[in-house]
């Protein structure tokens, strides 16, 4: 019989996906060209891990929990640089997510929970490249930047203008401290195995 703690952390992971298939749908819409077909293959991917780890509530005895036919958005999405930002908030709620499944006793959801944080860590660092290109057109329009001086500029998440530099020492600082919580939790779920 399956822990109460594996399904809840299971359930966990199903909800995140979940939101994130219907934020990736609002992201979908004020996106083109390669963002948004690289928006879809995102959102066939969260799919995918949604029918995934409902299976494996199912397998262990309990009912999938079901979407919410709505979600509340952090903020307003009505353009492409704010889509891209929705598009790595909700990578990022995934990883937290994903964190509980690394946690549990079970071997096998532990390195399942580890492999869908590295998937959503790289698809937040794939949309890094359009978050680029996205803040040098917003960094032209709203800044009035000449050209060359904005290419050296993007957006981070939060909506700050970061030149390249302080972004590889941002990106560099969240890898590092999800890396440290990865090892914790590893930590922590070894030391009340039994």
């Amino acid at each position: 019989m399956a822990s109460t703690g594996d399904v809840a952390a299971l359930q966990a992971a199903l909800a995140a996906e979940n939101a994130a298939i219907f934020g990736y749908g609002v992201a979908g819409a004020h996106l083109t060209g390669s963002s948004q077909a690289a928006a879809e293959q995102d959102w066939t991917g969260h799919n995918q891990a949604r029918d995934a780890l409902a299976a494996m509530i199912s397998a262990r005895g309990a009912a999938p929990a079901a979407a919410q036919a709505y979600y509340q958005l952090p903020f307003r999405v009505h353009d492409a640089p704010s889509a891209i930002r929705l598009a790595a908030y909700l990578e990022d709620g995934v990883t937290r997510a994903y964190l509980g499944l690394v946690a549990v006793s079970d071997q096998r959801l532990r390195r399942f929970g580890a492999l869908a944080m590295q998937d959503a860590a790289q698809r937040r660092r794939a949309g890094h490249a359009g978050r680029r290109a996205a803040g040098r057109v917003l960094a032209r329009q709203h800044a009035g930047l000449p050209r060359h001086a904005a290419d050296s500029m993007i957006v981070s998440t939060s909506g700050r203008y970061l030149s390249q530099t302080a972004h590889d020492h941002e990106r560099r600082r969240v890898g590092q401290v999800a890396s440290c919580m990865i090892a914790a939790a590893i930590s922590s779920s070894r030391r009340s195995a039994p």
